[in-house]
């Protein structure tokens, strides 16, 4: 049976102010929607848009007003959603500590093989942060135990469905060559030659023969270096091989793993490079995905019973749109 909302008068943020004895009441946070003993309000719709469409909402509905409109209406259905489910996981006493969040992500790098550096770079890539992540693994895992104590059949992922996937999805597995690089640069002024310069040289000269000797080169390259990283110790990130310039990828390829290059002329000055880390690439076998597989389709299956459970759930919820 569902449920109606109280009879009371909810107010939404108000700003009031008093000019030349006028009083003045703008409303700026005002409901759009009214779910079972709850509301959305305009800044959690807008604010979810903002993160969900990436771009000036303003800018959006100006340049085309249909899509605006479509993509209010269907972030507004999952922020009801969103809220139905909520409910139920307070009701069921469902709670996710920060240790299990944790544990969540390590599983999901030791499935990928990614360092904890390789996860900061991706969600880089994908302008999340890691709180932001965070949170989206906590409402995931809230998904899978609410779904657990929901439905009542065990959700099981056949070994021959882990198969099949792989075979289908071979590339996701494949990954190229990369190399971690940190470099050392020292700037030289051109001479008349048009060359570097003997100072140059021989700076570059003498802090090769100081790692040689086992000198860290972290350290050496905060003191010395001019360019890119220096501040962190040289580090450069990684590289596809296959992006390197032609003498880079000679020397990666000549040098083992922890192995420093000579001197190496550069436009403006001379680089020393080390070898941080390699990675050779090549496509993981099955054995070694076969957890990370099992994850995925064990997730898909979850969420389509969640969308499933979720309908039948706000069929019963008393839901009203008002904006």
């Amino acid at each position: 049976m569902k449920r109606f909302f109280p009879r009371f008068i909810v107010i939404s943020a108000l700003i009031i102010f008093t000019f030349n004895g006028v009083l003045w009441a703008d409303i700026c946070n005002r409901i759009v929607a009214f779910v079972n003993n709850d509301i959305i309000t305009s800044y959690e719709l807008e604010n979810r848009m903002q993160k969900l469409v990436g771009t000036s909402l303003d800018q959006f509905k100006e340049k085309d007003p249909q899509g605006y409109s479509d993509a209010r209406r269907q972030i507004l259905n999952m922020l009801i959603d969103e809220k139905i489910a909520q409910e139920r996981i307070k009701e069921l006493g469902i709670n996710i500590s920060a240790k299990e969040i944790d544990q969540a992500i390590e599983r999901l790098k030791e499935d990928n093989h990614w360092t904890h550096e390789d996860l900061l770079l991706r969600l880089k890539d994908q302008k999340v942060s890691l709180y932001e992540y965070k949170e989206a693994m906590k409402t995931e895992l809230e998904r899978v135990r609410l779904i657990n104590h929901e439905v009542k059949s065990k959700i099981i992922v056949r070994d021959e469905d882990i198969g099949e996937y792989y075979k289908r999805h071979q590339d996701e597995f494949s990954s190229p060559s990369r190399v971690r690089l940190s470099a050392i640069f020292i700037k030289a002024a051109s001479d008349s030659g048009g060359g570097e310069t003997k100072s140059a040289r021989e700076s570059a000269k003498e802090i090769l023969s100081r790692l040689k000797a086992g000198e860290d080169f972290s350290e050496l390259a905060r003191a010395f270096s001019q360019g890119p990283g220096a501040s962190n110790g040289g580090d450069l990130g990684f590289f596809k091989v296959s992006q390197l310039d032609k003498e880079l990828q000679e020397v990666v390829t000549e040098i083992s793993e922890g192995g420093i290059s000579e001197p190496i002329p550069r436009a403006g000055g001379l680089q020393i490079i080390k070898i941080t880390q390699k990675e050779k690439g090549g496509t993981r076998n099955l054995q070694e995905v076969r957890d990370a597989i099992f994850n995925r389709l064990y997730k898909e299956e979850v969420n389509r019973r969640y969308v499933k459970w979720l309908g039948e759930l706000r069929k019963k919820a008393y839901t009203k749109i008002i904006y």
